[in-house]
């Protein structure tokens, strides 16, 4: 089994974050399938005082991964953007969005963070 990849924590402070039994709960699967989350890059983790995090923004209100969230960390993965500059470019504000891409992906506009993720690699 690979190991689940960690980005350094960017995050702001004062950002909610869930540690991983939390990710489970919320979106009522085994901790097992979170970290395979994690492998196949559908979601994005960083450690800060020694634990394992995932922001509650990569979460909906119903319980399930933010649509298109996925998507977008394929696009910059296959980009060459490594899990650090991921984080970094979903949390970054974005006047012309306006907001940040995650909260673009949240309020159902991933088409245009999908688009900016792709323009983004070039």
């Amino acid at each position: 089994m690979s190991a689940i990849p960690v980005a350094a924590d960017v995050l702001s402070a004062d950002l909610e974050v869930l540690p991983l039994p939390d990710v489970a709960e919320r979106l009522g699967v085994p901790i097992t399938r979170v970290h395979q989350m994690l492998r196949d890059g559908q979601l994005l983790a960083c450690r800060r005082n020694g634990i394992l995090i995932i922001p509650a923004l990569f979460l909906s209100d119903e319980g399930e991964v933010v649509k298109g969230l996925s998507g977008t960390i394929t696009v910059l993965k296959d980009s060459g953007y490594s899990e650090d500059e991921i984080l970094t470019w979903l949390f970054t504000a974005d006047d012309s969005l306006p907001g940040t891409p995650v909260e673009a992906l949240r309020g159902d506009r991933g088409r245009e963070v999908k688009r900016r993720a792709q323009a983004s690699a070039f």
